[in-house]
């Protein structure tokens, strides 16, 4: 429904909307009407000043959260350590761990070890090896908002070409965060994410990609990791999501496992890596909130 010039605007501000976004809206019409292959944000895809404050408070405790696990990952732990250590850390620092009991999740923490792509389920019989490679995801509730990121963590010796995967994947990351900026689109740092993948041997994982995030756990947009560009949904200013590749040695299919209902793994057995980080889209570019 059209907004009338003197209305009050619908994010909430309680401005007239020809002086908040009737010129946002402008520009984002003009824009998607010239490209079809660009699609609109949702008003509820754009946060207010007051909820971007929240975000970036939420962020900055789950990479406390993060640092504090990092010195733990090494040889000889269980990942159900893990677990604890981030479910204490958490507490200790105010907040909540989002995945615990979310949807039936039963741990506070994402680990997810050589083919297991996401979601992996803490365990205290499933202990680091040498030559492990090992995704840590956490998301933190603070103060009602949300804060996302998951680093990569390489155990011993790893065989050459799981680090050389390793690495390609953050390269992958920081590619796409240069250019998730205002007025491109997803499907800009899809492209490029699934070209440096594919130019290095590997493949990228489909069904699976990043997210909204902010005020709930997981939001619109669905952020997917190839893409063409000028297309997909248009980045604006005031958006909060993640990006997140994950990216196979092998082919780039995965499956889900049947007995815990969570567990993603690689189809072919071939080792995955996931690097994520939080962003906020701002008027001139970007912010990483959690990394």
């Amino acid at each position: 429904m059209k907004i009338g010039r003197n209305e009050p605007c619908w994010c909430g501000s309680g401005k007239k909307y020809k002086a908040c976004h009737m010129a946002f809206d402008d520009k984002i019409e003009v824009i998607c009407n010239k490209n079809k292959k660009i699609t609109r944000p949702t008003p509820d895809m754009i946060k207010t000043p007051e909820q971007l404050d929240g975000i970036r408070r939420a962020g900055e405790i789950n990479s406390k959260i993060l640092d504090a696990v990092a010195e733990h990952v090494k040889e000889g732990v269980s990942t159900g350590e893990l677990d604890r250590i981030v479910a204490e850390k958490t507490k200790e620092l105010g907040g909540i761990p989002a995945p615990l009991n979310y949807e039936g999740f039963p741990k506070s923490v994402c680990t997810s070890i050589n083919d297991v792509v996401c979601h992996g389920i803490p365990d205290d019989n499933r202990f680091l090896e040498d030559g492990d490679i090992v995704n840590i995801d956490c998301t933190t509730i603070y103060e009602g908002y949300y804060g996302d990121a998951s680093r990569m963590f390489m155990i011993g010796d790893v065989d050459p070409l799981w680090v050389k995967l390793v690495e390609v994947t953050k390269e992958c990351l920081d590619e796409a965060v240069k250019i998730a900026q205002p007025w491109t689109t997803l499907g800009d740092f899809g492209y490029l994410i699934n070209k440096r993948a594919s130019d290095n041997g590997f493949s990228v994982v489909r069904e699976i990609g990043g997210h909204g995030c902010g005020v709930d756990f997981h939001e619109d947009p669905w952020v997917p990791h190839i893409g063409k560009p000028d297309s997909g949904c248009l980045i604006v200013p005031g958006m909060s999501f993640t990006i997140e590749p994950m990216i196979n040695v092998g082919k780039p299919n995965v499956y889900c496992d049947s007995d815990d209902g969570w567990t993603i793994y690689t189809d072919d057995g071939s080792p995955s890596a996931q690097w994520e980080y939080h962003l906020i889209i701002t008027e001139n570019g970007n912010e990483i909130v959690s990394c």
